[in-house]
């Protein structure tokens, strides 16, 4: 059942590439499991309730109804995170997260129920499946972290700080009897180097190291190694206001990730652009249809504009806009920043750029998933250069898609500085929902509306 079963010889042994492929585009053996349990669930709770004799509709009815039912729970599950890898040591409390999007996918049965007017288990079950899908769950987890360390041992860990923050937290941890400690370094060491010494399967930081000599190096490779790092909190990371704080031995720890939104969430985010993009599709297309004609009557040919422009990942990308500024605009200058009342811009054509209708050719690039429609915006190669060199972390705004509008374009302005809206960024990168993305939404038609440029 755990994620990374050990090596086998036989058969076993040959698929095991064929697991580590799966593996690597998202599939965890616990969506297994979890069906397994679910589907075992509906089908106990009906037999504790009515017996061999149920009620209504025939058992092929049950058969179908129950896996819909387990499949919704497996997606909303997917896209709540319950698949993300998770670090050996430091793993979340499980139950408090399993029983809320248990409630929602209990929920969205009902919705189902609703719409297709059959139930998929009868009513009188879901409080009873929403409490005992809830322990499941849970168990699924509890079991797999078991197997885990069953097969691999207990985690080898590297412990980063002074001398006497490492002798502390090595007693703590032979204690607890949670972990090995296969070595220590000082804050100041080759942390990857020391990895690679002491084979160790985890890192924790136990003093407050200078992020940038972690980030995007080591980081980065020691998260493509498996290796989990975690940093001690105290009282200086509290002012960050952390929000996913766990424990280890006694110790409060935060993991530390090179990327900020999982692969659930970004999966999410695009199911939220197509579904978004599908309910405006009438609007979409006037929209495109009407600024077409008038950019083509005020402005002359060639009305749309193809511009490279750095997209997720630093891989450029074509971006479409309508062609606001005068042929050639950029002859002799080369690419640089708008500004208010920059004279390139045809006078006829500067309300479209106030309303943003200049933007909308951008939903072919969504539909190509070469952008979102909430994100950072995306720069000109030259310019994401510029501030690379010039701005520590710049490159991680290219972690998700850029987007058409964004936190820093609702609460800055064209002129603020790149420094201020890479602030802005990284903010909603961490606290990406599917709430936030909504808000930025409906905070930038009030913006396009005031104008507020």
């Amino acid at each position: 059942m755990a994620d990374g079963a050990p090596p086998t010889s036989g058969s076993a042994g040959r698929a095991r590439p064929i697991v580590a492929a799966l593996r690597a585009r998202g599939f965890r053996t616990l969506f297994v499991a979890d069906a397994v349990v679910l589907y075992a669930s509906m089908v106990a709770i009906n037999l504790v309730r009515f017996g061999l004799d149920w009620p209504t509709y025939p058992l092929s009815h049950y058969v179908v109804g129950f896996a819909i039912a387990t499949a919704i729970h497996l997606v909303v599950g997917y896209f709540g995170g319950l698949y993300e890898h998770e670090p050996r040591l430091g793993q979340r409390v499980w139950l408090p997260r399993v029983a809320w999007i248990t409630a929602i996918a209990v929920l969205l049965d009902g919705v189902a129920a609703l719409v297709t007017d059959r139930y998929l288990m009868p009513r009188g079950n879901l409080v009873a499946f929403l409490v005992v899908a809830t322990l499941a769950l849970t168990g699924t987890r509890w079991l797999s972290r078991r197997l885990v360390r069953r097969r691999a041992g207990l985690p080898r860990v590297l412990l980063v700080g002074s001398e006497d923050e490492v002798a502390l937290a090595a007693e703590h941890l032979a204690g607890e009897q949670v972990a090995e400690v296969v070595g220590d370094a000082r804050v100041d060491a080759d942390v990857l180097a020391r990895v690679h010494e002491t084979g160790a399967s985890e890192v924790i930081l136990l003093s407050q190291p200078a992020l940038t000599d972690l980030y995007p190096e080591p980081l980065t490779t020691l998260e493509r190694l498996g290796v989990g790092v975690l940093l001690r909190v105290g009282a200086t990371e509290t002012l960050l206001g952390l929000a996913d704080v766990r424990e280890v031995a006694g110790m409060p720890v935060v993991p530390l990730r090179s990327h900020a939104l999982p692969r659930s969430s970004a999966h999410l985010k695009r199911v939220l652009d197509l579904v978004v993009l599908v309910v405006l599709s009438p609007l979409i297309a006037l929209a495109l249809l009407l600024t077409a004609i008038y950019v083509r009557i005020v402005a002359g040919p060639g009305i749309l504009l193809r511009q490279e422009r750095v997209g997720r990942g630093g891989v450029p990308f074509q971006m479409l806009k309508f062609r606001t500024m005068v042929p050639n605009a950029e002859e002799g200058i080369g690419a640089v920043l708008a500004r208010r009342d920059d004279p390139r811009i045809i006078p006829a054509c500067a309300w479209l750029r106030r309303t943003r209708l200049d933007e909308v050719p951008q939903v072919w690039n969504i539909l190509r998933g070469e952008m979102s429609i909430v994100g950072p915006r995306p720069e000109r190669p030259e310019l994401t250069a510029e501030h690379e060199r010039a701005i520590p972390g710049y490159s991680r705004r290219h972690e998700v898609p850029p987007g058409i509008t964004g936190l820093a374009q609702v609460n800055g302005r064209y002129a603020t500085d790149p420094a201020f809206k890479l602030g802005h960024d990284l903010q909603y990168l961490v606290n990406w929902s599917v709430v936030l993305d909504l808000q930025i939404m409906l905070r930038t038609i009030w913006v396009v509306l005031a104008r507020r440029v």
